[in-house]
């Protein structure tokens, strides 16, 4: 009888999603020759060549690619039976395996982690940072408890609790005398100048949306895989990007750079956090979601609160501020007040 571990199997799955030994290694928490040594050993006892090795680059064999939906099936169990014998337990306790899309993790987690910590102690987080298209995979592969990732997410296995409503501004050089005036219209020429993050990322979808069709040829794609790397490229003035609320709000604007809201009403995305409707931890699924809802509640408060000495500052022109066109102190009943969500 061939006899596979779990572990071996876990391995597997890693190896399978990253091609490349070090970054499966790593995924799995392990050594890479821990990992190699256990899919070695997993190749001889099913008699079968599952991964081809020719120099940096790693292939699934036919025989790797019969045998993947199975193993995740497996695998998928085993973290149902885990999970079940986890209701027993009290709620909020234990490893809870979140994803975040990358347009979120910087500017969310720092906040959302000392609150969790705080709130739920028992509580272990291990975070995965990746596009909605892999977090959607690997939570419904049962690989990930949870995820939050930004509306549409069309699923019908999916549950999708909506959490805050971000608004985009248009990042632009600090110094760059050609802009227009804010608010930025639909129509405005900078948007010819948008740079894009690559495909995958689902501010790339929405860049696209706010774009006439008539701009959207005229737009730059530079493949980037960041959004700092754009605002690092608009700093240089190769063109603009959009960038979310949340992102100006912790900081990522800096000196070189303005965000200049659009024209009401402003663009924006919706965030949520979903989960599998089959999965065993619905309510502590609900209850982190409203902790992630009530922390950007709180911030608004709080950042409302400060906002007079705020502005004391920028008056005197602090080294390293915020700069946010002054047309951004709007009414904030939809969003924050960006200048206001400075610290």
């Amino acid at each position: 009888m061939i006899r596979l571990t779990v572990r071996q199997m876990e391995y597997f799955e890693a190896l399978a999603e990253t091609l490349h030994f070090g970054r499966a290694a790593a995924l799995a928490g392990v050594s890479q020759p821990a990992l190699s040594a256990q899919i070695a050993e997993m190749e001889e006892r099913l008699e079968q060549r599952l991964f081809e090795r020719g120099g940096r680059a790693v292939r699934l064999t036919e025989e790797a690619l019969a045998l993947r939906p199975r193993i995740e099936r497996v695998l998928a169990e085993i973290r149902d039976i885990e999970a079940a014998a986890r209701r027993g337990r009290a709620p909020m306790e234990g490893r809870f395996r979140l994803g975040v899309i990358p347009t979120v993790a910087p500017y969310l987690l720092p906040r959302l982690l000392p609150a969790l910590k705080a709130r739920f102690p028992a509580l272990v987080l291990e975070l995965r940072e990746a596009v909605t298209a892999i977090l959607l995979d690997e939570t419904m592969a049962g690989r990930l408890d949870g995820m939050i990732a930004a509306l549409p997410l069309d699923h019908a296995a999916l549950a999708v609790e909506p959490l805050f409503r971000d608004r985009f501004f248009l990042a632009v050089p600090a110094d760059d005398p050609g802009f227009v005036a804010p608010p930025v219209a639909p129509e405005s020429p900078a948007l010819e100048r948008l740079m894009l993050l690559e495909d995958g990322h689902c501010m790339r979808n929405q860049a696209l949306d706010i774009c006439t069709a008539a701009r959207r040829a005229a737009l730059t794609n530079y493949g980037a895989a960041s959004l700092t790397t754009l605002l690092q490229m608009v700093a240089y003035g190769q063109g603009v990007t959009l960038i979310p609320e949340m992102a100006v709000a912790a900081g990522a604007v800096s000196s070189d750079l303005k965000a200049v809201p659009f024209s009401e009403p402003m663009p924006a995305r919706t965030l949520a956090f979903a989960w599998r409707r089959s999965a065993s931890r619905q309510d502590e699924c609900r209850t982190l979601a409203e902790t992630v809802r009530a922390l950007s509640g709180n911030a608004q408060q709080m950042d409302g609160k400060h906002a007079p000495q705020r502005d004391q500052r920028r008056e005197a022109g602090g080294e390293g501020r915020l700069a946010v066109a002054d047309a951004v102190g709007c009414d904030v009943d939809e969003g924050v007040d960006v200048a206001r969500r400075r610290e």
